[in-house]
Formats: C-alpha cells, sequence, structure tokens
C-alpha cells in the first residue's frame, strides 16, 4: 500500500529501522524487533506487497529521476507521483457509479480545467506522467467519449493537453531506455507519451477502445450503425467498455454471433473424459452458449448452446460441480465451481426459455476409412456443436478434413451453424424477396458466375451456377451495404462445393460479417488493416527480408488477393480448401501464419530478387508447384496436377507440410496480439485513408482559388473539425449520413447552414458586421447551387478565397448576390430582443425556403442527367455535360448578373454601412457610400423621366436620409409596398444592374482602398483554430 511521503522529524527516528535494500533514492527499511512478515511496521501491508512496490519504483521511477538537475525537484516530483499512485489506488474503479464522490470531483476538475460542452463524458482518468522533451510532468489524464486531456500543474508549470480521439494516427505501448513502459500516441504528426501507469495495460485497453468507438462513429459509419450498443455516446461508461472488449473476446474465440454479450465468468476444473484428468480454465456464459476454455487455449475448449442442453445438475458432495447434459447423451462435469447452487439455478432458468426455440437437426454421414480418425475423435470428444476442441482436433484440421465431413465441420467451427439455427426458414424467404431484382450488384453477379472455378463441373451445368447466383443475390439483399463484391464468387462457388446451398449463404455471413470484418465494403478497410497486421508480422519474425525490402508496400499489394480469397485465387483449388480448413478453425491467425511460412519457405529467392516484379514472378512459380497428395478430387479437376513439364522441374511442396510447418513455428501467435495489432493498425489505415480523401479534395480545389495549399490545408482541417464538433454530442444528428466513402471525394464530407455559420463567425473578414448572421444564411443559399441544403469544401473555400484574395470587382460581385435571389431573403427576427442574431432553428428553416418546393424537380432531374442511372450503370453523356456547364460557369459574365431591385437595394445600403462600423475611415466611408446612394437614386430618376412624363422621385425622396443612411422606418416602407398586391396605377418598382453600383462606387477611393486592403487569413486560421472549441463551448 502507498502511504503519503513525510518529513522525518524526529533526530534518532533512522536508529529504529534496519535497512534491507537501498539505491542512490530509495531505501527499504524494517522497524527493529518486528519478524520478517512485519512489512518495515506499515498496516495492512506485507512482503509480497511491499516488494512489489519497491520493484515498480525501480522499473517505472529510477531511470527518470537521473532527467532532473537538483534535488528538491527529484523531491518534488516523487512526492507528487506517489500522492497521484494513492488516490488511484484508493478509487479502486473509476466508473461513475463505484465512487460517485471521486467521481463527481475529478469531473469537476476536468470541466474546471478544459471547458468542454457540458455534454462531453468523462469515462475515467488516471495518474501517470507526461514527457515534454526529456522532463515528465506529472498529473492527470482523463479519458473522454470524444477527446484524450492531460493537466499537470507542478512547479509553477501548467499544462494542459486535448487531443480529439478521431485524430490519432497511432496509438501504441512503447519502451526505451528512459521509460520502460509508455503509451504512444500520435495526432496530426505531433507525438506525445504518457508513462509511469498503475496499471498500463488496463489504461492503454481503454483507450484503444475510445479511439476505434471514435473512428467508427465518425468514419467508419457503416460499421457503426450496425453496432446499437454504441449509438449514444452519453452512456459509454468504463465498465461498459471493459464488458464490451471481454464480449468481443469471448465471441471471437469462441465464433460466436457478435450479437452475444458475455454475462458471467467462473473458474473451475472440466473433466476430460477421453485423457481422465480434470483441467483447469474458465466457464464463460452468454445469453445461448455456455462455453469453456483451458487457461491453455489450445489445451481444450467446449461451446454448449443453450437450446442442446437437456438437463443441469449439482452434485451433493463438496466438489461443488455442476453437471450439464446435453443432446446426443453426452454430459459435462464442471468442478469447483463457486456459488455453484445459484449458477445450476439460473442455468435452468435460461435453458427454460431457450431451448424450444430451436429444433435440432441430425445428421447421418456415411462411413469411410479416411473418417477412422475424426470418427475415433468423435468418439472420444463428442459431435457437434458441443464436441472438445482439441490440440488433436487441430492436427486433424491441419492435415485436411475429410470431404464428406467438410461441409459440417466448416458450419461448426465458423459458428454458421448457430446463425443457422437461431435464424430458421430465412435463407427461404429472402431468396423469394431477391429473385428478379435489377441493381448493379445482380448486373456483377450475373458477369462473374461463369468465372467461378469454370474448370470445376459442378459450374459447368446451370444447377451449379443457379445455386451460386441465388446464394450472392441473397447475401446482396440482406446485406446491401456491402452487395456484392468480386472475389465472394470465388469464395462462394468453394463452399458450395462441400456445403448445402442454405449452409454455404450462412458460411459467406460468417465470412462477411465476423470473421473478415470489413473485407468486402466499398473501401476494403479490413483487408488493409490486415495487410498492415501482416507487415507488423513480417518485420518481427522475417526482419532480414524487411531490410531488403526498401518497400514494404510490395507485402500488401502481393497479399491482397490471399486475404480476400483465403488463398484460393493463388493456390490449386485441392489445396486451397486445406487452407480454407484451418481459417475456419483458426480464423485470421490461420492465414497469417500461412503468409509468414510462405515468405519464409521463399526467403531466398526473394533476397536474390532485384526488383518486385522478379519478386512476384517467383511467388507465382511457387504457388503454381503447391500440390495435395491426399486430395481425393479427380486429376480432371486438380489444377496443381495440370502445370507443364516446364514447370513440373521445380520441387513440389505438400500444402499439409507448409501448414503444419507455418504452426510450428508460427504457432505462438496470440488471438489477443492479432486483435491488438488489428486495432492499432486500423487507427493508421483510416487516417491514411482520410489524409488521401483530403490531398485529392486539395489538389482539385487549389485548380480554382488562389489560397495556397498550406491555407487550404489549414481550411480543410478547421471545415473539417466543425463538422465532427457539431457530431460529438448531437445523438439525432443527420449530418453524417451524407458521409458515403464511395461518394467523389469531395462530397464526403458537407455541412449545413448551422456549421456555415459557426465558421463565417470564425474565419470571414466580414464577421463583425452587426448583420452577420443574415450574411452567413444568404453566402450558404448563394453557394447551395444544389439546393440539398449543403455545402462542401469546394464550394464553402471558393466563398473564402473571394472575401481574402478577391479584386475589388470580385468582392462586390460577391456582396452583390448575396442581396439577390436566390441568395437573398428577408430576415424577420422572432426574438427583437436578441438583435440581429438568428436562432439554430430559424437559420436551418431560412436556408431552406424556396429549397423544399423544387426537391422533386431536382430529384426528376438528377434522374435524368446524373452520370448513374437508375440500374447505376455509367452515363458518359451525362458527365459531358455537367463538365460542359462547370465550365460556362466560370464564364460567367457580371452582364448576365439580374437587377438588384428596391428592397435588395435598401438591405445591400444596411450591409455596406454595418461593414464599414469600427473600420478608421468609418466617416469617410460613410460619406463615399451615402454619395454612391444619392447619386444611383438621380440615376434612376433620371432613367424613369426620359421613360414617364411623372417624377419618379415622389415617395422616394424619404428612402435616403440626410447622411445617406437608410433607417429602420423608412426603410420599412417600401417593403411593405413590395408585399401589397399590385395595381395598374402602382408606380414600378426602380432596379440597379451590377454596372450601375460597380462604376458608382469605383469613383469612391475610400471604398475601393476598404475593400483592396489586405487581411492576414493566417492569423485569422490561426485564431479560429484555438478558439473554435472553446467558441461552441459558450454556445
Amino acid at each position: 500500500m502507498w502511504l503519503k511521503p513525510e518529513e522525518v522529524l524526529l533526530k534518532n527516528a533512522l536508529k529504529l529501522w534496519m535497512m534491507e535494500r537501498s539505491n542512490d533514492y530509495f531505501v527499504l527499511q524494517r522497524r527493529r524487533g518486528y519478524g520478517e512478515e512485519g512489512g518495515g511496521g506499515l498496516t495492512g501491508a506485507n512482503r509480497e506487497e511491499i516488494t512489489k512496490h519497491w520493484e515498480w519504483l525501480e522499473e517505472n521511477i529510477m531511470k527518470t529521476l537521473s532527467v532532473f538537475d537538483s534535488n528538491e525537484d527529484i523531491t518534488n516530483f516523487v512526492q507528487g507521483k506517489i500522492r497521484g499512485l494513492i488516490a488511484e489506488e484508493g478509487k479502486h474503479s473509476f466508473a461513475k457509479e463505484d465512487d460517485p464522490e471521486k467521481f463527481r470531483e475529478a469531473l469537476l476538475k476536468f470541466e474546471k480545467c478544459f471547458g468542454l460542452p457540458e455534454q462531453e463524458k468523462l469515462v475515467t482518468y488516471y495518474s501517470c506522467s507526461y514527457w515534454k522533451g526529456r522532463v515528465p510532468c506529472q498529473g492527470w489524464l482523463y479519458l473522454s467519449t470524444n477527446f484524450l486531456s492531460f493537466y499537470s500543474f507542478l512547479l509553477g508549470s501548467e499544462i494542459k493537453l486535448v487531443i480529439s480521439w478521431d485524430a490519432v494516427s497511432k496509438l501504441e505501448k512503447t519502451s526505451n531506455v528512459i521509460l520502460t513502459e509508455s503509451i504512444h500516441v500520435c495526432s496530426q504528426g505531433e507525438n506525445h507519451y504518457f508513462s509511469m501507469f498503475l496499471h498500463i495495460n488496463q489504461t492503454y485497453l481503454l483507450m484503444e477502445q475510445l479511439a476505434s468507438y471514435a473512428i467508427k462513429r465518425i468514419f467508419d459509419k457503416e460499421t457503426f450503425d450496425n453496432d446499437p450498443v454504441l449509438d449514444d455516446p452519453l452512456q459509454i461508461t468504463k465498465r461498459g467498455l471493459e464488458n464490451r472488449a471481454h464480449s468481443e473476446q469471448f465471441n471471437a474465440f469462441f465464433r460466436l454471433p457478435k450479437e452475444e454479450t458475455l454475462k458471467e465468468v467462473h473458474e473451475c476444473f472440466l473433466w476430460v473424459p477421453f485423457s481422465h484428468f480434470n483441467t483447469h480454465g474458465k466457464m464463460c456464459i452468454s445469453e445461448n452458449y455456455i462455453c469453456f476454455a483451458s487457461q491453455d487455449g489450445n489445451l481444450c475448449s467446449v461451446i454448449i448452446p443453450l437450446r442442446e442442453v437437456l438437463a443441469i445438475d449439482k452434485t451433493n458432495d463438496s466438489s461443488k460441480s455442476v453437471i450439464i447434459s446435453v443432446k446426443g447423451k453426452t454430459a459435462f462435469r464442471f468442478s469447483e465451481v463457486k456459488e455453484f447452487e445459484q449458477l445450476v439455478a439460473k442455468l435452468r432458468l435460461k435453458c427454460g426459455a431457450t431451448s424450444t426455440q430451436y429444433h435440432n437437426i441430425s445428421t447421418e454421414l456415411k462411413e469411410k476409412m479416411k473418417e477412422q480418425s475424426w470418427n475415433i475423435l468423435f468418439s472420444e470428444c463428442g459431435r457437434g456443436v458441443s464436441m472438445f476442441r482439441t490440440k488433436k482436433t487441430r492436427d486433424l484440421v491441419v492435415r485436411g478434413i475429410p470431404e464428406t465431413l467438410r461441409g459440417e465441420l466448416w458450419m461448426l467451427f465458423s459458428g454458421a451453424v448457430n446463425d443457422m439455427a437461431a435464424n430458421p426458414g430465412y435463407y427461404a424467404e429472402v431468396v423469394e424477396q431477391s429473385l428478379g431484382t435489377c441493381n448493379l450488384a445482380t448486373e456483377e453477379i450475373e458477369r462473374d458466375l461463369r468465372r467461378s472455378l469454370p474448370e470445376h463441373p459442378a459450374f459447368q451445368s446451370d444447377t451449379g451456377i443457379s445455386a451460386l447466383r441465388r446464394v450472392l443475390t441473397a447475401y446482396a439483399f440482406r446485406n446491401p451495404k456491402i452487395g456484392y463484391c468480386q472475389a465472394m464468387n470465388i469464395l462462394t462457388s468453394v463452399l458450395l462445393l462441400y456445403a448445402k446451398e442454405e449452409e454455404a449463404f450462412w458460411l459467406l455471413v460468417a465470412v462477411c460479417e465476423r470473421m473478415l470484418p470489413d473485407y468486402f465494403n466499398r473501401r476494403i478497410i479490413g483487408a488493409l488493416v490486415d495487410q498492415a497486421v501482416f507487415e507488423e508480422l513480417i518485420r518481427d519474425h522475417l526482419p532480414q527480408l524487411t531490410k531488403h525490402m526498401t518497400d514494404m508496400t510490395f507485402f500488401s499489394s502481393v497479399s491482397l488477393s490471399w486475404f480476400l480469397t483465403l488463398f484460393i485465387s493463388v493456390l490449386p483449388i485441392e489445396s486451397a480448401v486445406n487452407v480454407v480448413d484451418c481459417f475456419f478453425y483458426d480464423g485470421i491467425k490461420a492465414i497469417l501464419q500461412l503468409g509468414l511460412a510462405i515468405l519464409d519457405y521463399n526467403l531466398d529467392k526473394l533476397l536474390a530478387c532485384k526488383d518486385d516484379a522478379e519478386a512476384v514472378t517467383a511467388l507465382n512459380r511457387f504457388f503454381n508447384n503447391v500440390t495435395n497428395k491426399d486430395s481425393p478430387l479427380p486429376s480432371s479437376v486438380q489444377q496443381g496436377s495440370n502445370v507443364s513439364d516446364e514447370k513440373s522441374s521445380h520441387i513440389r511442396v505438400d500444402i499439409t507440410d507448409l501448414i503444419r510447418e507455418s504452426n510450428e513455428k508460427y504457432g505462438n501467435i496470440r488471438y489477443e496480439d492479432i486483435h491488438s495489432m488489428r486495432c492499432r493498425n486500423r487507427l493508421y489505415v483510416i487516417q491514411t485513408l482520410e489524409e488521401t480523401t483530403k490531398q485529392n479534395v486539395l489538389r482539385v480545389v487549389s485548380q480554382d482559388v488562389k489560397l495556397s495549399l498550406h491555407e487550404l490545408d489549414e481550411l480543410y482541417v478547421i471545415f473539417k473539425k466543425e463538422l465532427f464538433l457539431s457530431y460529438y454530442w448531437c445523438l439525432s444528428s443527420s449530418i453524417l449520413k451524407h458521409h458515403d466513402p464511395s461518394l467523389p471525394y469531395l462530397e464526403q464530407y458537407q455541412i449545413d447552414c448551422q456549421q456555415f455559420r459557426v465558421l463565417y463567425h470564425l474565419l470571414s473578414p466580414w464577421a463583425h458586421s452587426a448583420n452577420r448572421d443574415s450574411l452567413a444564411l444568404w453566402t450558404f443559399r448563394l453557394l447551395d447551387e444544389n439546393s440539398d441544403c449543403l455545402i462542401n469544401f469546394k464550394e464553402f473555400s471558393s466563398a473564402i478565397d473571394i472575401m481574402y484574395n478577391g479584386s475589388f470587382t470580385e468582392k462586390l460581385k460577391l456582396l452583390f448576390k448575396l442581396h439577390i435571389s436566390p441568395a437573398y431573403t428577408e430576415v424577420q427576427y422572432k426574438d427583437p430582443s436578441k438583435g440581429d442574431e438568428l436562432s439554430k432553428e430559424e437559420l436551418l428553416h431560412l436556408s431552406q425556403l424556396h429549397v423544399s418546393k423544387p426537391a422533386k424537380e431536382k430529384e426528376a432531374k438528377s434522374a435524368k442527367n446524373s452520370p448513374e442511372k437508375e440500374k447505376e450503370k455509367v452515363n458518359i453523356q451525362a458527365y459531358l455535360s455537367q463538365w460542359q456547364d462547370e465550365l460556362l460557369k466560370k464564364e460567367e459574365n457580371i452582364k448576365d448578373l439580374p437587377r438588384m431591385n428596391q428592397s435588395e437595394f435598401i438591405q445591400f445600403s444596411k450591409t455596406l454601412y454595418n461593414l464599414f462600423h469600427g473600420d478608421p475611415e468609418e466617416e469617410s466611408l460613410y460619406q463615399a457610400i451615402a454619395v454612391v446612394t444619392s447619386l444611383l437614386l438621380r440615376m434612376e430618376e433620371v432613367g424613369r423621366k426620359l421613360h414617364s412624363p411623372t417624377s419618379a422621385m415622389k415617395g422616394l425622396s424619404g428612402v435616403v436620409c440626410v447622411s445617406g443612411v437608410p433607417t429602420e422606418g423608412q426603410a420599412e416602407k417600401p417593403l411593405e409596398k413590395e408585399k401589397e398586391p399590385s395595381s395598374p396605377r402602382e408606380e414600378p418598382q426602380w432596379s440597379f444592374a451590377f454596372e450601375q453600383i460597380l462604376a458608382s462606387l469605383l469613383n469612391e477611393p475610400a471604398l475601393v482602398k476598404f475593400f483592396e486592403k489586405s487581411i492576414d487569413l493566417k492569423a485569422k486560421l490561426e485564431n479560429a483554430k484555438t478558439s473554435q472549441l472553446s467558441s461552441r463551448t459558450k454556445k
């Protein structure tokens, strides 16, 4: 136990203690007269605990203290660190419900230090050190739903750090000479190191989960939508995240449906009848399954679906045993179970609720000599879902599953048997519903049907082709977000060779949705992540190959087909099915191990290669010479036997030997390590894709604006950050419904009028105007050319570019267009007490005016002119038409602009006065605009006199006051007149052309100087980045 450090005041106090250990900074002493177990007189402490803490000090603190210059700094740092450890040890769990007082105290400090919105949910906090240069700063690390925050105040120096999870590109545990163990966080190119955690693994796991959660919520909306547990960020707790992590590991290890949640874990012993001993492990219980795994996960594991349970009994002796009887006359005996009586009662209730929901389907298989070893295994370990899975099971899988058992065991090992049992009749319903559908997925399926194992007799007839069509079409109908992806046809063809049609469908579901998550979506993120994991394993296990290859992306390009098709596309079919056997038993671990074994086998050849092409040729030659001597397939079907004589001179490799070697050399790779590497590399992959998106957007936009690439980069970061900030605390936001990675780069991120207003206030040089909300609204309506109430970055940056880099004419033209249709709309404020400020509801309502009506017309027009028609075929003519329209827009002539009417001109004048307010040359600018306004009205009067004998200025003389400033009351009169129904006697509205206004303003040097003066955009961007979050907090 840790105690608060206090100075020893008694002169001879140290004589009461005996020295046991010492080093340059610490001493370990035991009080005289006390035994070995006295623990140095510390109440409640024992020698084991004291030794553990002493070792922690030596490993984590000793190396750090050498960086300090004075003894005083060392003392202050150690005292601060120990106080932090005492606080952390005392709180036990940071979940809000466990220790409300301590958590409330930490929450208040969190809110005070960082000023984040009150909706930001603090999940937990830890005492740690943050490394600023070579000096550690002791403080507190706060983990919330959207941010990683750190605060330290030590030796008069304050450090405050806030990093959003969606900006994290690397998160890993590291160690070096100074730091024994630390957590490395990389965000936007900056590296941050945190160390001296009391429980670093627990902290790292939680950080990994929060980063993964943010990535899914912000960038990977498809996965997030399919995960209802994460819908409400305000409900995330430390305990909830830990339970979720345990459930994910549980489901992955036992191949259970992802909906299963781990409810209970009990340490116990399981009697293994064929080995005649009790194996120690853990019983894991979810809603529908009882599972057991030995401490050595490879030794023994069991899955018992509750639907298969017939009876649950307990023994009366002292063994505390639970006996579970299942169909097939098999019983499992779990002993030394704590609280076994309560457990039996719970399980009986569960079984009573679930055993009637499913029907047992028994299958009789033919007995053959080659199946004898499996039949012996079945007799010893049981058969079906609840069979014992032992090392012997894995050995038999490595040798290859017999043809007649392959379908059954694939269903069993993949967990697809559970999906099918839980959804009786589902496949038939989906097939019926999908019949006759016609879309892009079905067209691609039809195109690829004849390319799926064309050499195999099963797919040379309509029977096999029809079955393949039904399975692929049914899956595309079930999961339209994936639909159909190339490689699915090859995989499904192999599944249909050994499984019934419905079983093949559920196997495909298991592969696409559980075993290879995100492999077959638009961005194949899952495959890219596993390729990154593969590269990491190559660096660890084959360092000489890493040194030889100048570019590690070679392995990614070569191995993509390995992962997507489970080696089916590169190996002969008779060998590839053995790989699929191992995949269904061991998951992605089998593919990674085999990939390493293949590279290791060809190591000498690859090291001798001079370029990538030569290396690819060497690997292809190797794959062509992989055989399966035990394959029962006829020679006409086997691909390995059809190689030419020239190739046959190369050494043949048996697939069984290759798989066995991969298990022997790389079988120590653990599931937990793969999961951790997947999480870590997923952050990197998605951030890399986002960086690619950004670079493509900047490349396109930079051609049309005068902003530098650096300014565009900064602007894009602020634009995207505002979109994310809008989504952080909004549970029912529709913003990210528009984030679709399949869209063109420019359309992936779009903002609505509310977000645009915030950015306008932060970035616009005209944001000081009293009617800035109205200006933001009109600017948004002007940019929203397609009337979908959203604008993209190109549209946004074009407006900012004109405001900062535009010429006098361009800026005036922008202001002119803001005050005419379709941008201009009359703004009436519901709450006069707020002045010219618009509420969010008013803003969104006004941004949609004159938009909702033509929406149907727009939809019809888009259906006619869109490059993608109903069947999503590419329409080249439509693309050319859009391109021509864009070119015509660039050549827009000022003469084409419509005239500005009376009410629009009055508002235009008001806007100019608002823009000039507060300027050093305010008086001269007011005089200039008054002169221009009077001049324009006189010009209009003269023009109207030429066409009408009646004076036009009658009734208009009150529009402009003596100084030329239109007053509120005076401005309202013509607006009211505009609303009155027109009559034959009513005088016609006066209006101005853009050329008239431009010519008049050019005559006033003060006005020209105002619009042409340069404004520092760099400072504005820096200020926006620092105040973006705080400005939102004030709201």
